[in-house]
């Protein structure tokens, strides 16, 4: 399979994407596309003067979309101009019409491989990709609540003072302020989390996962290494074709929406999106809840 990647967006979460695939040695070639082209031209450089360091050889460039036509994944990193304040939806207006100036003009050079978006809110953005670049959805995904779970098994690990490798679970719904945990599926190690933790700390927990971007947002004034290493760990499960569950916004044809949930990744993008058959009522109440939340955010911007 052919291991060129695009990244299209240079900011700094972008750039750590780069970062990411380039030291694990991830793909072959890596194309870097921004519309400040001597930001994108930078990265690139200082990309090639660390390969003698690393582990592999990946080619870098930088330049225009034609050079995506024979990509097999393209990393959506549109990033906002400016620092939110409350909630994800408020780059909405921005990255969407950012989004739908620049799919067009990737679709032109004959792109047919699969679009990893990060650009947020992210659910709402991967469903206007997938609806301008008339891509069948399975090669069209975001990374969804994969990152909210990372948050969820580092602050139970940390709480249980185990590796948040010991903790299985997810993180449903929007990449947003109405995610929740499904905790009738979350184990420490053989233990599940519902028989160690009380309602309260439960309720805790959702907060501090839900919290925990915004505090990094806030301090440093932007959030890349948690994000980055995700978008870069599915691009190598496609790349590999390694068939990993990971819950990342994929299009449920019940709800009409995309937002994050279990499903198999593969090579051809969403090889299998998994049934949500372990949530309690509540939880599915929670899940239906947060898909109507991005179902009237897609609406509000996307009339075609």
């Amino acid at each position: 399979m052919q291991q060129k990647v695009g990244i299209i967006g240079c900011g700094h979460v972008g750039s750590d994407v780069a970062f990411s695939l380039v030291t694990q040695g991830i793909c072959s070639e890596l194309v870097l596309v921004d519309q400040n082209t001597e930001k994108a031209s930078s990265e690139a450089m200082e990309l090639l003067d660390m390969l003698s360091a690393t582990r592999s050889y990946t080619n870098v460039v930088s330049g225009g979309y034609e050079l995506l036509h024979d990509a097999a994944v393209i990393v959506m990193a549109i990033g906002p101009t400016t620092l939110l304040e409350k909630d994800r939806m408020e780059e909405l207006k921005e990255t969407s019409e950012a989004v739908r100036s620049i799919i067009p003009k990737v679709m032109q050079t004959g792109f047919n491989g699969i679009f990893i978006n990060i650009t947020n809110p992210c659910d709402v953005i991967t469903q206007i990709i997938a609806k301008e670049s008339e891509l069948p959805n399975r090669q069209v995904f975001g990374t969804g609540t994969s990152l909210d779970t990372m948050r969820m098994r580092s602050a139970l690990g940390e709480h249980f003072q185990v590796s948040p490798k010991s903790i299985s679970g997810y993180v449903l719904g929007e990449h947003g302020e109405s995610q929740f945990i499904a905790w009738s599926g979350v184990e420490v190690g053989t233990k599940r989390a519902l028989e160690l933790l009380s309602a309260e700390e439960q309720v805790e927990f959702k907060e501090t996962v839900r919290a925990r971007g915004w505090n990094i947002l806030m301090g440093k004034g932007w959030t890349s290494f948690g994000i980055a290493t995700a978008a870069a760990r599915l691009v190598a499960i496609v790349l590999d074709d390694a068939r990993e569950v990971l819950p990342v916004s994929v299009y449920d044809e019940n709800e009409e929406v995309y937002a994050g949930r279990p499903a198999v990744i593969g090579r051809n993008g969403v090889c299998q999106i998994l049934p949500l058959e372990q949530l309690t009522i509540e939880e599915e109440k929670r899940y239906q809840e947060s898909c109507a939340v991005i179902r009237q955010a897609f609406s509000n911007v996307y009339a075609k």
